[in-house]
């Protein structure tokens, strides 16, 4: 059963991942493009692109978003006790996170180094330790999940994943689940549509083509598209 606190809780993260929805937009870190679809590096066809790179050049945005995820990790992960950024998006806000909760920070690269002593962790990990990951946004989630094995590979006990964006696609949430790896993101897709709605980015037909492609992203551009 719900308590006062809880409702209290869930309005306060509910307001926050629509600040931080507007922000990403108005910054220009997410365009939406539903007429125009843009193609990710995978080849997909996409009517959205999210770079949240951009947060660093806005110390408004980016604070609030290492206050938000910093929050998270409290609230969900009470016990950590190291930071693990992912290379390299997720470094920078894993750094700010670290300092914001002093705690330990370590990264990790996309694999190891091919030279030298071969680090693919960079920074003090002991065995054990437990440990939150740091991603800038969740997608198909492979990137975050290969580093969250690594660590645990490592020794490290994964808690979960924190990240400022989560597209909320089918393939990145079973891969979460597959996995049994907790994500916790300050704002989604869902609340991104929902912001640019209310504030005229878009129109209701341009949701909806939105939410189509968020529910069949691998099919959309051929269905919505190239059909038409």
């Amino acid at each position: 059963m719900s308590t006062s606190t809880d409702l209290i809780n869930n309005k306060v993260q509910d307001n926050l991942a629509k600040e931080v929805a507007k922000d990403l937009l108005q910054i220009g870190a997410v365009t939406l493009s539903p007429n125009a679809p843009y193609t990710w590096a995978s080849g997909m066809r996409s009517p959205i692109y999210c770079d949240n790179r951009m947060t660093m050049s806005f110390p408004a945005v980016r604070n609030k978003i290492a206050n938000g995820l910093a929050e998270l990790i409290k609230v969900n992960y009470p016990d950590c006790q190291v930071i693990a950024g992912t290379a390299t998006a997720g470094i920078p806000h894993a750094a700010w996170i670290a300092k914001e909760l002093d705690l330990p920070m370590i990264y990790v690269r996309s694999s190891a180094k091919d030279h030298g002593r071969g680090n693919q962790i960079e920074g003090l990990l002991t065995s054990g330790q437990k440990v939150v990951m740091v991603e800038d946004l969740i997608s198909t989630g492979g990137s975050v999940i290969d580093a969250s094995l690594a660590v645990k590979e490592a020794g490290g006990d994964v808690q979960g994943v924190v990240a400022i964006f989560n597209y909320q696609l089918p393939k990145g949430q079973k891969r979460f689940e597959d996995y049994h790896v907790d994500l916790q993101t300050l704002t989604n897709y869902s609340t991104l549509i929902e912001v640019a709605k209310d504030n005229d980015a878009i129109n209701e037909d341009q949701a909806q083509v939105l939410t189509q492609w968020k529910n069949s992203p691998e099919t959309w551009f051929k269905d919505y598209y190239e059909n038409k």
